[in-house]
């Protein structure tokens, strides 16, 4: 699941989940409220959820405060937490950031290298693109190799990368906990991403236990509910067609890739030229259905079958019904 808007409504709303047995949260972040932030609000007003960062872009801090915070996270919330990297794009990370957007994959691999070693209070040395302690020449040289200086509830938080790129995807299977794919189609998933899942877990440490696969969509139950679905296509828009430039948007990249050629480049064009009701509307009818668990009980349970078929481990649902918690204990019950 992964919420947004005004912290308190999403406080309340996730102490309801939690009761009806929701699992993990997502918080995102993007260029609104910054996630730690809730997160740790989160910690203190549930028992039991684990609480995840959905995503922090790896350019937004250093290596090590990424560690820290994530091991700060852990401390508070009595080891619920769940570190969710990613690169974001050059659109927020150069825009929003004011930096520069390069090398994504070898930054991600060596930050959640880093981050592993600082929770198993190792004394930190880094060559890369993170040179650490910073070497004399680009400092005052007064630098010193140290270790965090509190002792992490646990050694090994687990690390989530969002990864929608066959490199990324490959290296994500290779050396992560878990993988967060988004605007995931589980009968077009093995088609695109099958090849570096594989290739990557080929060179998976056997020390890690199998890649957790999350993925899932806006969810609503009921007979007269198939309209929600049309609440996607704002969304859809803006990722497909105004998430980038032409020839730099991974989402329209993804979009093209699942066999939506057309209209993925029609969404661009009108939403690029300000016309983003005609982008909305020129999504496929198609990926928002595939795309969502939005419609009769039969149907849903068709859907959740299809992401378990797919290779999703864990169901990341968006209750948008009238009934939302309800909606979740069903959805609960059936996996039970």
């Amino acid at each position: 699941m992964q919420y947004a808007g005004e912290p308190r409504t999403l406080i309340d709303r996730v102490a309801g989940f939690e009761r009806v047995g929701a699992d993990i949260v997502w918080v995102a972040e993007a260029y609104g409220f910054d996630a730690p932030t809730l997160m740790g609000y989160l910690a203190a007003k549930t028992e039991r959820i684990q609480i995840g960062s959905g995503i922090l872009p790896i350019y937004s801090r250093t290596p090590a405060l990424i560690a820290q915070t994530a091991a700060g996270l852990d401390a508070v919330s009595g080891g619920r937490a769940i570190l969710g990297l990613g690169a974001s794009g050059p659109q927020v990370i150069e825009g929003w950031h004011g930096v520069a957007y390069d090398r994504p994959l070898g930054r991600t691999r060596e930050i959640i290298d880093i981050c592993r070693r600082v929770w198993r209070r190792e004394t930190l040395v880094n060559d890369g693109a993170y040179p650490i302690p910073l070497p004399g020449d680009q400092g005052t040289g007064l630098g010193k190799p140290l270790k965090i200086l509190t002792h992490p509830v646990r050694d090994s938080i687990p690390i989530y990368v969002a990864a929608l790129g066959d490199k990324n995807v490959r290296m994500t299977a290779e050396v992560a906990d878990g993988w967060l794919p988004f605007l995931f189609i589980p009968e077009k998933a093995d088609a695109v991403w099958g090849e570096a899942l594989r290739a990557g877990a080929a060179r998976r440490a056997t020390d890690l236990a199998p890649l957790e696969v999350v993925a899932g969509g806006p969810l609503a139950i009921g007979d007269e509910l198939v309209p929600l679905r049309e609440a996607a296509r704002p969304m859809l828009a803006l990722y497909i067609g105004g998430m980038g430039a032409k020839g730099r948007n991974f989402y329209h990249d993804l979009a093209c890739r699942y066999g939506y050629e057309a209209a993925a480049n029609r969404v661009q064009e009108l939403y690029l030229a300000g016309d983003r009701k005609g982008a909305a509307a020129a999504v496929p009818a198609e990926m928002l259905e595939l795309g969502s668990l939005i419609g009769p009980a039969g149907y849903v349970r068709d859907r959740i079958a299809a992401y378990r078929d797919a290779g999703v481990t864990v169901l990341n649902v968006d209750p948008i019904g009238p009934d939302p918690a309800g909606d979740l204990a069903q959805v609960r019950a059936w996996l039970s």
